[in-house]
């Protein structure tokens, strides 16, 4: 009777929704994902060193018992990364799914868990990698062994990626992937990390799909001066100098501006809002207005604040090694996020009028993430990733977002991929608690891992299955 009613199934009109093409038995589903989630997290791949090489090992296996090849590529053979393809009648252009496996390190001392144990506890699982980004990873296993398990016909193939050195070595991932092998991974779009979803009493009431992000461009001033005894003042003492720039750079307010994604993103919000937020959304770019609006950002909801400008942040300053020795140096980190948009060296430029002393100097990190354009959000994939948000979730809005940190989709658009990022389904208070990403006590809901692994399977039927 099973089978008869699966055949019947697979006979309906394609009209009918992805839930219902397949009879996917979601809670044996879901355990599996959780499985894979759980073993991935026991692999420490902190990054440094990474040795991402383990997980790429359990991941070629899992992949392989299901009877689906894949490829191994390394730079450093300790941090390789992995690529597998289902194959579809290439009557469109591939699909890209992306994650990696490499995690920022712990202090495990100051976790309630042990961050590399993979507890499931409570309806959480707990660890290092839950929500970045093993996570991702273990929904793109997934679709890959739900594909060829349910002989899946495509018009698309679809690509998984599973890379290594996103936390700050991308030279060993996706840079090596893009410059050496771009043949194996190019797409006409890609899914990788960077949602997020908001979980409310009623429900998911947001779907946050990241659609663009900020570009690093971090910098550190130098100030240099007179070295000497601390019980005489100089005028050159380049700890004061310091001061003053690190002052200047704080408090700089630079210019705001909109771009697609955040235009779309205060639009749609808008329209969820209680009255006075939604006039704020709505009068971002009132001249009369905005002032006092961004000014309630900065104080109440900072990442709206930096969404709308290139940030500018003292986050390191050194200087000196006694308390009677006036230095010969001190320098400051800056951690700069850039609008897509931004004229790099016309910003250091600004940067240097405004510190205006030439015993202080500006000098810009090294360029790891090209600049990207924001992805489309009113192409094929953006529409069928709002059309299956609003089917899994009917009551939530859809919002473009804008990530004020940096993923290495910005290598996948600078190749002209659009590039869209999903994620787990969080409340307002996990949200604001400190088991996130980078976090201690890093910990994703199980509900979440299964919705995410049907959140990307729907997608992909719908996007790249045949008639």
């Amino acid at each position: 009777m099973r089978r008869f009613f699966l055949a019947i199934i697979l006979l309906l009109p394609i009209s009918l929704s992805a839930q219902d093409r397949y009879l996917v038995d979601w809670d044996e589903l879901g355990e599996e994902a959780i499985n894979h989630l759980i073993n991935l997290v026991r692999i420490n791949t902190s990054n440094p060193p990474g040795n991402e090489t383990e997980a790429v090992n359990y991941l070629e296996a899992a992949l392989a018992a299901e009877g689906i090849e894949s490829e191994i590529y390394a730079l450093d053979p300790d941090r390789a990364n992995l690529v597998a393809r289902i194959k579809g009648n290439g009557s469109k252009r591939p699909i890209l799914i992306m994650g990696h496996t490499d995690v920022v390190g712990v202090q495990a001392e100051k976790w309630t868990e042990a961050p590399f144990s993979g507890l499931r506890k409570d309806g959480w699982i707990y660890g290092r990698g839950t929500l970045d980004d093993k996570d991702n990873v273990t929904a793109g296993l997934m679709l890959m062994i739900m594909l060829k398990r349910y002989d899946v016909q495509l018009d698309r193939d679809i690509i998984f990626l599973a890379e290594s050195g996103e936390e700050g070595t991308p030279e060993v991932g996706i840079n090596y992937m893009v410059e050496n092998h771009w043949d194996k991974i190019a797409a006409e779009f890609c899914l990788a990390e960077g949602g997020e979803n908001i979980l409310e009493d009623n429900g998911v009431s947001v779907v946050g799909i990241q659609t663009a992000e900020k570009k690093p461009r971090r910098a550190t001033l130098v100030a240099r001066g007179t070295a000497g005894h601390g019980s005489i003042p100089r005028i050159d003492n380049p700890v004061t100098a310091l001061g003053k720039a690190v002052a200047k750079m704080g408090e700089w307010r630079t210019e705001m501006r909109l771009n697609p994604t955040t235009r779309a993103y205060f639009d749609r919000l808008a329209t969820m809002s209680e009255p006075e937020d939604a006039w704020r959304y709505r009068n971002i770019e009132n001249p009369e207005e905005t002032d006092a609006i961004q000014q309630h950002f900065l104080e109440n909801y900072p990442y709206h604040y930096s969404v709308l400008r290139t940030s500018v942040v003292p986050t390191v300053v050194e200087g000196g090694f006694r308390r009677n020795v006036i230095p010969s140096e001190a320098s400051a980190i800056l951690d700069i996020r850039m609008l897509p948009d931004e004229d790099v060296d016309a910003f250091y430029g600004m940067m240097r009028d405004i510190i205006d002393d030439p015993n202080v100097e500006v000098v810009p990190e090294p360029i790891y993430r090209p600049e990207s354009a924001p992805s489309p959000v009113d192409n094929e994939m953006f529409q069928v990733l709002e059309s299956v948000a609003n089917r899994m979730y009917p009551d939530a809005t859809v919002l473009p977002r804008m990530s004020t940190g940096a993923t290495d989709m910005a290598q996948v658009r600078a190749k002209g991929v659009p590039s869209y990022g999903l994620g787990a389904i969080r409340s307002v208070e996990e949200l604001n608690s400190g088991n996130g990403a980078h976090g201690d006590n890093e910990r994703v809901s199980e509900d979440s891992v299964k919705q995410l692994v049907q959140f990307v399977w729907y997608t992909i039927l719908d996007i790249g299955g045949s008639d």
